[in-house]
């Protein structure tokens, strides 16, 4: 049963985008990887909070950070469906705080990083997302991490796509991509060249759309499930921007009966596709009322000016246009006042990190000197030493100079002492040789 399960999480990893591939990046057991697996690849299912809540309390128990760091990743992606963004941040604090500086878990931080970031992006916090992509890209300098360095070029290309800036979405998505096989993400490619063809669409460079289309497609046997979708998709796009109505219309339908085609794309594509759909059929009163349904401001009042044109309704397409205008201009404001946001926001990022420069190198000054003070304090200690131990030869060789002088004075005595005696013994004995030859002699006579 088990293997089964392996088989099939595998056969579903390979199914997955290249954003949302699941590895078992920690290196946890086998259990824990299964299940962190199974709720991320059906993040919508309601027991994924207890499973979430359960692994969490296990890993907390255990001591073991890759357990709890897999838990708050699935309780993440529930916060952001449910739209809880306080939760989300917290989460994505917590798993920093667990994981961040740990160089074993760089690949799934920098994976959990790059997806809070465009979390953020869905969720109108762009500013918020810049900040971290820009951080991201400092440290991928530092570390010299060219995964780093690809997911903050995608996440800066997002934004930049997002505020219709499509010259820089496109040049920092070209940046990403060549970073994907230094950083062994070749999973990411397809999805960057789909990133790469949508922007030169906008900007009607219809060559170089066609061309990162084709690339893209190159890997529709690999990536089997949503990438076909995708790159469909755009192709739609791409058919419609360069007028081919037979081939846009043909593409469409294909697209739409797709059983993956609601799956995937979410409704706001749906919706600005049956649009142009619409419109080139010439049902421009059907479009209309589709066009009423989306969400997006600014892709509503573009597509309703155009259609009241067509109908030659010139004082509504008017009034569309001029709230378009309007949304423009609001959105130029608050890309701006982001911009002046993110600025301070660095520069006060770029002071805090000077004055941790200043204190670090105050603390290495210190730690200099101190080296230095017990550095001469010891050197001086050894001097001291030196001369007390020469002072305590000098002292040895001057008493042991005494003692051989005292030794030979008392040689010297002994010898004259010794002299002495032999001198009084050869008189007495001289002596004794008279007295003895005069008492023979005495004898004799």
């Amino acid at each position: 049963m088990r293997r089964r399960l392996v088989i099939a999480l595998l056969f579903a990893l390979l199914s997955l985008d290249g954003s949302a591939q699941i590895v078992n990046h920690l290196k946890a057991d086998r259990s824990t990887y299964l299940t962190y697996a199974d709720c991320r690849m059906r993040p919508f299912r309601a027991e994924n909070l207890q499973i979430a809540d359960s692994l969490y309390a296990l890993g907390t128990a255990a001591g073991d950070y890759r357990i709890t760091a897999y838990a708050l990743h699935i309780r993440m992606a529930l916060d952001y469906v449910n739209g809880d963004m306080e939760g989300m941040n917290e989460c994505f604090e917590e798993i920093r705080s667990l994981v961040g500086e740990r160089k074993e878990a760089r690949f799934f931080w920098l994976g959990v990083e790059q997806e809070w970031c465009i979390d953020l992006i869905r969720t109108g916090h762009a500013a918020e997302a810049m900040l971290e992509a820009r951080a991201m890209e400092r440290q991928a300098v530092i570390d010299k991490s060219a995964l780093g360095k690809l997911y903050a070029y995608k996440i800066i290309g997002l934004i930049q796509s997002e505020r219709t800036n499509h010259t820089l979405a496109a040049e920092n998505f070209l940046s990403a991509a060549n970073f994907c096989r230094d950083a062994r993400a070749e999973h990411e490619l397809p999805f960057l060249y789909i990133l790469l063809a949508q922007e030169f669409i906008e900007l009607k460079q219809f060559g170089n759309a066609e061309q990162y289309c084709r690339l893209a497609e190159q890997y529709l046997s690999i990536y089997n499930k949503t990438l076909p979708i995708k790159t469909m998709r755009v192709r739609t796009l791409l058919c419609n921007a360069r007028g081919r109505n037979t081939e846009f219309w043909q593409s469409y339908e294909e697209l739409s009966q797709d059983p993956m085609y609601a799956i995937q794309l979410d409704a706001e594509d749906r919706h600005a596709l049956e649009v142009l759909y619409l419109r080139s059929k010439g049902q421009l009163r059907e479009a209309l009322a589709v066009a009423d349904s989306l969400g997006n401001d600014r892709m509503r009042y573009d597509l309703k000016q155009g259609l009241y044109a067509s109908l030659g309704d010139y004082p509504s397409a008017y009034g569309e246009l001029e709230r378009l205008m309007v949304n423009k201009d609001s959105t130029y404001i608050r890309v701006q006042n982001e911009d002046l946001a993110i600025l301070d926001k660095e520069m006060d990022n770029a002071r805090l990190r000077e004055e941790a420069q200043k204190l670090k190198a105050q603390n290495q000054a210190t730690i200099f000197i101190g080296f230095l003070v017990m550095f001469a304090i010891a050197f001086m200690a050894i001097l001291l030493s030196q001369w007390q131990l020469r002072e305590n030869l000098e002292e040895m060789r001057r008493k042991n100079s005494e003692m051989l002088r005292s030794r030979r004075n008392f040689q010297k005595a002994m010898e004259a002492k010794e002299a002495e005696v032999n001198s009084k013994l050869q008189l007495l004995q001289n002596r004794t040789t008279n007295v003895l030859t005069g008492y023979e002699e005495y004898l004799d006579y």
